[in-house]
């Protein structure tokens, strides 16, 4: 006996469009933060600091580090090496959850990335116990989970394509 695939519930097919808007907009906090480090516009960046204009993405933020960890990012800030990870970083992360796309890839490297802002930013000043690094974070893992099910994104042309690597998806 075959067995079919049971319709999705108006409930349930809300649920991963909510979760579709979180991968969205969590992609754009990312590719909002490398277009204004790449271009300074203003908001974070000054245009004179912009990484396009010579300056550093890296070294303002690290340099100004407190905290058990000082010593570590201070080490980094600044560094091309840094610089240029933190920036593919930014970028390949908010294109991958923007486009749904490589999104284990994107939910493990930016998880990465916001554990090592988290403990830079150690002693958190606002919230002892939670901030946005966190929060962010909790929302890449629901969209990992939620990844096979994904609406509003090109995660299944991704997953048809000539590419067959599984941990890609």
């Amino acid at each position: 006996m075959a067995q079919t695939k049971a319709k999705k519930t108006a409930p349930e097919s809300l649920t991963w469009y909510a979760v579709a808007a979180a991968r969205f907009l969590l992609g754009f906090v990312f590719l909002w933060a490398f277009f204004d480090k790449l271009f300074g516009l203003h908001y974070a960046t000054p245009s004179s600091q912009a990484w396009i204009h010579g300056g550093s993405p890296t070294k303002g933020y690290l340099s100004a580090v407190h905290g058990p960890f000082a010593g570590f990012f201070h080490a980094m800030a600044g560094q091309a090496w840094a610089d240029w990870l933190f920036m593919v970083g930014l970028a390949g992360i908010g294109l991958a959850l923007v486009l749904g796309i490589a999104v284990r890839i994107a939910v493990v490297s930016g998880t990465l990335l916001l554990l090592m802002m988290w403990v830079a930013s150690l002693p958190i000043k606002a919230n002892p116990f939670v901030d946005e690094h966190i929060v962010y974070i909790v929302l890449l893992w629901i969209i990992f989970f939620g990844y096979r099910n994904q609406v509003l994104s090109l995660g299944a042309w991704w997953r048809s394509g000539p590419i067959r690597f599984r941990w890609l998806w």
